[in-house]
């Protein structure tokens, strides 16, 4: 009978460790279970001097560092903008070349899945 008992336990935790390391590996979460990472956009020009233009952004929706990510590359992925997005914030400060154009990076947030609830512009 222990052995029995001693053979579920190692199966049970061999079971939790496999899934543990599955989770490490590929996410899980609200994004689905074992999905991978989202891989993060580079920016090609990280100086800020080149950016005059921060646009705020609250956003909706997101609830964990790939729904953060997801964000981020779909606005890093614009002409002329370097995005940061904080998953603690559920906000971006989005660094643009040009005046941003409201209604583009508000779709480029709705296409990752997301919603844009406030926005502002300043000049740097």
């Amino acid at each position: 009978m222990n052995w029995a008992l001693i053979s579920v336990l190692v199966l049970l935790i061999a079971w939790a460790g496999w899934h543990t390391v599955l989770k490490i590996r590929k996410g899980g979460g609200c994004c689905g279970e074992h999905v991978a990472k989202e891989k993060r956009t580079l920016v090609a020009d990280r100086n800020k001097s080149h950016y005059p233009y921060l646009a705020t952004l609250r956003i909706d929706g997101m609830t964990c560092e790939n729904c953060a990510r997801r964000t981020e590359n779909a606005l890093n992925a614009m002409e002329g903008v370097w995005a940061h997005v904080s998953i603690e914030k559920h906000s971006a400060n989005v660094l643009c070349k040009m005046e941003p154009d409201e209604t583009k990076i508000r779709e480029a947030v709705r296409q990752a899945g997301y919603i844009v609830s406030a926005y502002a512009v300043t000049r740097n």
